[in-house]
């Protein structure tokens, strides 16, 4: 929840690793390690970091206890699954486009490889 001046600080990156890894469906634990791995070129939080990580996630609203899905191949009933909120939904749209608005202006200060006159 945002103070009542309006500023609500930007989550975390792993925070924010975490919402992306949820934005399109339930996951467990491992494999909300293995997006994260897969998008940061082999670089990943620690088991315990990551359990931490949801468990803050939990307590701030952002994150919930999901059922196991029936179609998933890799499906298993002794883990715990995670979805997204709509509050962690928002506060992911909202970090995405803070996070593209610091694109965009790196790219008019020629910062971005490709991106000069």
């Amino acid at each position: 929840m945002a103070p009542a001046d309006g500023y609500s600080a930007p989550p975390t990156p792993l925070t924010f690793q975490i919402l992306l890894a949820l934005a399109d469906g339930n996951r467990h634990g491992y494999g909300i390690i293995k997006e994260i791995e897969g998008r940061s070129a082999g670089s990943a939080p620690s088991t315990g970091a990551l359990y931490l990580a949801l468990q803050r996630m939990e307590g701030d609203g952002l994150i919930e206890d999901a059922p196991t899905p029936d179609t998933s191949e890799s499906a298993d009933s002794r883990r715990r699954y995670y979805g997204i909120t709509r509050n962690g939904r928002e506060v992911a749209e909202r970090e995405s486009a803070r996070l593209a608005d610091l694109v965009l202006a790196a790219r008019n200060k020629n910062l971005l490889a490709g991106t000069g006159p």
